[in-house]
């Protein structure tokens, strides 16, 4: 880690790149940067999808987490086509060390779990760095419900970690801009009560008060039907969903269950019947990538808002 360090300083110093020690907030800790990370790696398509956004590719050495669960779109595909996958699914601490790796961009439930072998403090032994996916922080502290500004906070982080503060910037104030531009083509309704399906016929896997879906049903014009449910993305009973009756069900779309199936389960299962969203065949589906805190949020909130528009007779 020492000669990664001084071999950063030497190079920002010949090239006339200033980068000043920085300081981030990571869920409940404070992670200080000396400089640049050059080793990084990232856990996970969104995750992913942040580093590449910011041009990043050049600092990373590789990432882990998503042919497991995920199939590459072609531009994702495009993005890390230079960088080896380096566990298909969580990676393990010898994954990180035998990488060399001197950043892990990675998030509880997104790559770590709690207690497991893969942490900050197991890690940091290593000159291994953690930045965490501030989503996830609410599995370890208390967080207020998920919002578009999460996904924001990473992005900038992101940006003073590796000394690309300007580029992070001028990402997230167009995000913003556009964002405020089409929530002013909404038209002034009711909110629609939504439900998330994620997965599972039994009991339904879904997203909680403090899932980002939430943030995008609701910049969408929508209210999560679990928005008082006080977890991220956790398990709940289909007997709550049908008392609270959704209007629309969107489903996330990942894994080897198709969203079509999940549709056909819903859509055929006399239990739900009743439901207005399957009475009305109002389902609408979201890629995982697109469901989780990353680049792709701000297309999700469209999707959304095509979706909840009022059905014309």
């Amino acid at each position: 880690m020492k000669t990664l360090l001084l071999s950063s300083i030497s190079l920002l110093l010949s090239t006339g790149i200033a980068f000043a020690q920085t300081t981030v907030q990571s869920c409940n800790r404070t992670v200080t940067f000396e400089a640049p990370p050059e080793r990084a790696v990232s856990n996970d398509v969104n995750l992913t999808e942040m580093m590449l956004v910011l041009g990043l590719a050049d600092r990373m050495v590789g990432y882990t987490g998503i042919s497991g669960w995920n199939k590459l779109d072609e531009e994702m595909r495009a993005g890390v086509e230079a960088l080896p996958e380096l566990s298909a699914q969580y990676p393990s601490k010898e994954v990180l060390i035998g990488a060399d790796a001197d950043f892990f961009f990675a998030g509880w439930n997104y790559g770590m779990r709690v207690g497991g072998e893969v942490t900050p403090e197991t890690l940091a032994p290593f000159g291994i760095e953690v930045y965490e996916l501030t989503e996830s922080c609410t599995h370890i502290m208390e967080k207020d419900k998920a919002s578009i500004e999460d996904m924001y906070n990473d992005l900038l982080n992101l940006g003073r970690i590796f000394g690309v503060e300007d580029r992070a910037t001028a990402l997230v104030e167009g995000y913003r801009a556009e964002l405020a531009a089409f929530a002013s083509t909404l038209e002034p309704s009711d909110p629609l009560r939504v439900f998330v399906y994620d997965s599972g016929e039994d009991a339904p896997f879904t997203a909680g008060r403090y899932a980002m879906p939430t943030a995008l049903i609701e910049a969408a014009g929508g209210t999560n039907i679990m928005d008082d449910f006080e977890r991220s993305w956790a398990t709940v009973t289909w007997e709550e969903v049908v008392e609270r009756n959704p209007e629309v069900i969107v489903i996330v779309n990942y894994g080897e269950v198709t969203a079509e199936q999940k549709r056909d389960f819903m859509m055929s299962n006399p239990a739900f019947a009743g439901l207005d969203a399957v009475r009305n065949d109002r389902f609408v589906t979201l890629e995982y990538v697109e469901a989780t805190p990353g680049p792709r949020n701000i297309e999700a909130i469209r999707t959304l808002a095509d979706a909840f528009r009022p059905i014309t007779q």
